[in-house]
């Protein structure tokens, strides 16, 4: 939990995406997230995270269904949204905030 509070507390934005294994619309928005990192280079960082192996931050943060993407900017909760979300919309999402 202390690397994911210094992991967020970057000045550039950090888009997580709290995904499971066994969620299919999860592995829709992976080829998504992985295009969207492509494009957005090194201006933001993005981490996925699975909500079985990483109970505590997935219950810290209330994630009751997945996806769950989420951007933070200096340690703050910025946007959130749950299921898949469109790559010309996310990457717009999080450009908004670079």
């Amino acid at each position: 939990m202390s690397k994911f509070q210094e992991l967020i507390s970057s000045s550039k934005p950090v888009l997580i995406d709290f995904h499971a294994e066994w969620c299919g619309p999860c592995k829709m928005m992976s080829p998504i997230v992985k295009q969207v990192a492509t494009e957005i280079g090194d201006k933001a960082t993005i981490v996925k995270i699975d909500v079985d192996k990483n109970q505590q931050i997935a219950s810290h943060y209330q994630i009751k269904g997945v996806p769950t993407l989420m951007i933070f900017k200096n340690g703050k909760s910025v946007w959130r949204q749950s299921g898949v979300v469109q790559k010309n919309q996310l990457l717009q999402i999080l450009s908004s905030f670079v």
